[in-house]
């Protein structure tokens, strides 16, 4: 993801409401996110679809990498061995 510019990423919800188009582009054509304040606080994050598929994908690709270090440490390992006959009987049954 893009670094925020607090001058140009940051909008307040009135003024974001009276130009949404506008910021549609923007964010297609920067690749920027906008932060979309109320109240002087940040209230939403508005993203291009692809920016959102990339957080998606690394969130899955590191809760997978959690996961495999979980089981390493406790344990839950296989020997290349034990993985190649397991491999070896599934494409036997399918």
């Amino acid at each position: 993801m893009k670094a925020i510019s607090i001058n140009n990423d940051i909008v307040p919800i009135g003024e974001f409401k009276t130009s949404i188009s506008k910021w549609f582009k923007t964010i297609q054509n920067t690749g920027h996110p906008l932060i979309i304040t109320q109240n002087g606080k940040p209230a939403g994050v508005l993203l291009s679809p692809q920016e959102y598929d990339d957080l998606v994908y690394r969130n899955s690709f590191l809760d997978s990498v959690k996961q495999g270090l979980a089981d390493a440490t406790s344990g839950k390992t296989y020997r290349t061995k034990e993985v190649r006959e397991a491999l070896k009987n599934r494409r036997s049954e399918g």
